[in-house]
Formats: structure tokens, C-alpha cells, sequence
């Protein structure tokens, strides 16, 4: 959760506030009794210019924090994402279905460009307890993969970012409403996707008490 992002997602006004750094949110789930993670797939603001490269998401998970026993307790979890390929700056809410080729292992990979990212989450939100909720974590795996065999492999030449987040909704089953139903409760750093496979995370607590309470990775 340091700034800041290693590359800058294309099409995302510089001044908003996760733009350039990563950031938190509502920390607090107030009166809300759901949540999901979720993740968001951008080309890099420099430009893409691989043309057979995808990007294989899998293993997305999310935890929260007790404050009744201060142990990580396990959300969320689900081999494969399911999302939309949106408009990069989100704006009325536009989105299509996405370009998803489902792999053998029960993942997905997806491209994204011409101005759509691809955001993603596990099927089903979770229930909450409020109250009980000392600090959030989520976290999911990403890495390039070939598109066609037949073709010559670019992924060196990929440019794609990479951000984990999750929100607070109202309950389990309330429709996106301009934000009067969810909040988010923080953004994480945009990382390069590489050839390997790696974590993208995001977490609401200070460095203080993760050293206390490290998450279960």
C-alpha cells in the first residue's frame, strides 16, 4: 500500500485519487453486512503494444481481521473471476463482455484495451459482521500468458497493470446504485504483470499492526 503504482493504468484522469498511488477507503464498514474483493486488469498508460499476450487471473481470495479474537478469518475464495471489460474511467458504468478464454486449471485469462480494462471478483459477495471487523485483506494471482501458439510470443513487449481492491456493500444481494449501496475500503498498487505468477494484494491496516497481525500469505 506504498506509492507509488509501478505503471499508470491507461484512460484514468491523473487527478483522481488512486491514479498515481494506491489508497484506502472506508475502513469502516459502518452499517454494511457484505463485501467482495475484486481486481482490475488495465493496458499501461505508455501503450500495449503485445498483440498475442493475455493475462491468466486466478486465486482470489479475501480475508478480515476479528477484533473479537485478532485472527484472520477467510471470506472469499475461488479459483476463477468472473467481470466485465469497462469503460477505463468507469463512466456510466458502461461495460461489455469481456474477451475470457477459461484454462485448464479452472482460471480464466483475458485481454484488455480499446479503452475497456477488465474488472473482476469472485462469484457471490460475503457476509459480514460489522462490528467484528478490525482490518480487510485481499489478494489474487496474475501472470502473461501466449494468446495463440500458432503466433510468435510477444509477452516481453506486454504492458499490462494490475490492482486488487475490494468494497463494502449494503447486503448480500443490493444492486450497484452510484455508489449508495457499496464502498470501497481501499485500491492497491498497480504492478506490471509479468511471466510469473504473482500477488496483488490490498490491505486497510497501518504497517504498525500488520506487523502485529500478518496476513495469512
Amino acid at each position: 500500500m506504498q506509492p507509488p503504482h509501478e505503471g499508470i493504468p491507461r484512460g484514468i484522469p491523473l487527478h483522481w485519487s488512486w491514479a498515481t498511488k494506491p489508497r484506502l477507503g472506508n475502513t469502516d464498514p459502518g452499517t454494511f453486512t457484505a463485501m467482495t474483493a475484486w481486481g482490475q486488469l488495465y493496458e499501461a498508460s505508455e501503450g500495449n503494444p503485445a498483440t498475442n499476450t493475455r493475462v491468466q487471473i486466478k486465486n482470489i481470495k479475501a480475508y478480515y481481521l476479528s477484533k473479537k479474537d485478532k485472527k484472520w478469518h477467510i471470506l472469499q475464495s475461488s479459483v476463477r473471476v468472473e467481470g466485465s471489460a469497462y469503460r477505463e474511467n468507469f463512466v456510466g458504468d458502461i461495460n461489455k463482455p469481456a474477451n475470457i478464454r477459461y484454462e485448464p486449471d479452472g482460471s480464466i485469462s483475458v485481454k484488455a484495451g480499446n479503452g475497456y480494462n477488465f474488472h473482476f471478483w469472485p462469484p457471490g459477495r460475503a457476509s459480514i459482521n460489522p462490528i467484528d471487523v478490525m482490518g480487510m485483506f485481499t489478494t489474487v494471482e496474475a501472470r502473461l500468458v501466449v494468446d495463440d501458439f500458432n503466433k510468435p510470443d510477444d509477452r516481453s513487449k506486454a504492458r499490462y497493470v494490475l490492482s486488487e481492491g475490494g468494497d463494502y456493500w449494503f447486503n448480500l444481494n443490493t444492486r450497484w446504485k452510484n455508489w449508495a449501496t457499496n464502498k470501497d475500503f481501499g485500491i492497491g498498487k498497480f504492478k506490471y504483470v509479468t511471466t510469473k505468477w504473482q500477488a496483488f494484494n490490498v490491505i486497510t491496516l497501518p504497517k504498525d499492526q500488520i506487523r502485529r497481525n500478518p496476513p495469512p500469505i
